[in-house]
């Protein structure tokens, strides 16, 4: 019982050290700044041929001045019409300033790869990242712009929401459920990313939002290093800069929000999951290891105490208080995200989604150490 309580009050700790650092970071409102920050928009995409209409279309819709951002899509191997899609999107809008990169494959990261392909080729200042299954905001470019004038950071985080709304149709619940838990889960994620900037000990970020400077980029060698993993574009970035004392920050702000696509599948999310947390060995900071060690042992004991208690080999009580601390902690984390991206109602499915929540994070850590993911119809060693 000893190491459940211990276990308990470190987590309680690294919770309310995570409130805290998003408590500090106050919202950015965008002023009326002059465009000065040049984005080259770098997006790399294999079999998206569902996805890339609505993510070319709000590309087309950005207020930037055209002459400062350039577009570069950069085609994975895709197997679908994704290309044919990019390309009447291009003829219908002759002033689209858009380029498609074949991608060049040099390691186990296609993802790196593409980024780095565009790379190669950019022409601006800045690189900003986001995802083919994703939907920019009309201020995205312009709210970056403000708050990299202001700030001078090298790197910037930016916030990630879930994509569509829950459907109504009772034929669709199942998917309602599971959208619910993913992005109670991601609202989680978020908190944490933005309370980790809060306190200065940033280790996580999105490659869906994401922007950095190109000569800051090169200095620290791009992806090389942290090749051979197939995820971590964005948080092995993130270290390559702290390392070399590059200011970073987190753009807390509503017209900054980048909307990704739910997945469709559990098993798509476990897979993701397990993508994710495959990278977490390879973390650096000690704050990271920390955060990662301390979150799976507390998951870990409620799974292991939920068993012991129904053997009957410990008595309930001091589980159920260590439960409810767990539970109430998580809630305002959850709950202060929530409310920064309009999205309280989903917390209607939080206490399901907190029983069910431990036995999903240990499964996917447990499988992240010692299994192979699926990730674009491609299988990765861990």
């Amino acid at each position: 019982m000893f190491i459940f309580i211990v276990i308990c009050i470190f987590y309680s700790v690294l919770m309310l050290m995570l409130l805290y650092g998003w408590k500090k970071i106050p919202e950015f409102s965008s002023e009326n700044l002059p465009a000065e920050i040049r984005f080259s928009i770098i997006i790399p995409f294999r079999n998206e041929a569902g996805n890339l209409p609505i993510l070319l279309h709000s590309l087309a819709g950005i207020n930037y001045p055209e002459s400062k951002y350039e577009i570069i899509l950069v085609n994975d191997e895709s197997e679908d019409n994704s290309a044919e899609i990019i390309e009447e999107f291009q003829h219908n809008l002759e002033n689209f300033n858009l380029k498609v990169l074949e991608n060049n494959r040099i390691s186990n990261s296609p993802k790196k790869d593409a980024i780095a392909t565009a790379i190669n080729a950019a022409n601006l200042e800045y690189i900003i990242t986001t995802d083919a299954d994703c939907r920019v905001p009309v201020n995205w470019l312009k709210s970056y712009n403000n708050f990299i004038l202001k700030t001078e950071n090298k790197l910037v985080a930016g916030p990630v929401a879930l994509n569509s709304l829950p459907a109504t149709n009772t034929n669709n619940k199942r998917k309602n459920i599971l959208r619910n838990f993913e992005e109670l889960d991601i609202l989680s994620l978020q908190a944490s990313t933005a309370g980790a900037f809060g306190i200065e000990q940033a280790f996580m970020c999105n490659g869906a939002n994401l922007c950095y400077q190109k000569n800051a980029f090169i200095e620290v060698s791009g992806f090389s290093g942290n090749d051979k993993i197939a995820s971590g574009d964005d948080v092995f970035l993130l270290q390559k800069f702290q390392q070399k004392k590059y200011k970073i920050g987190f753009l807390k702000s509503w017209e900054a929000i980048v909307y990704t696509k739910a997945q469709q599948s559990f098993g798509d999310l476990v897979s993701q999951r397990i993508r994710w947390a495959s990278k977490a060995p390879a973390y650096k900071s000690l704050f990271s290891k920390f955060t990662g060690i301390t979150v799976l042992l507390m998951n870990l004991s409620l799974v292991i105490a939920a068993f012991l208690v129904f053997f009957q080999l410990l008595p309930y009580q001091p589980i159920l208080i260590i439960f409810l601390i767990k539970f109430n902690l998580d809630f305002i984390l959850i709950y202060s995200a929530a409310k920064f991206f309009q999205r309280e109602t989903v917390l209607r499915s939080y206490f399901w989604s907190s029983i069910f929540y431990p036995f999903f994070s240990t499964y996917v850590a447990v499988k992240s150490l010692f299994s192979d993911f699926y990730w674009k119809g491609r299988q990765f060693k861990n």
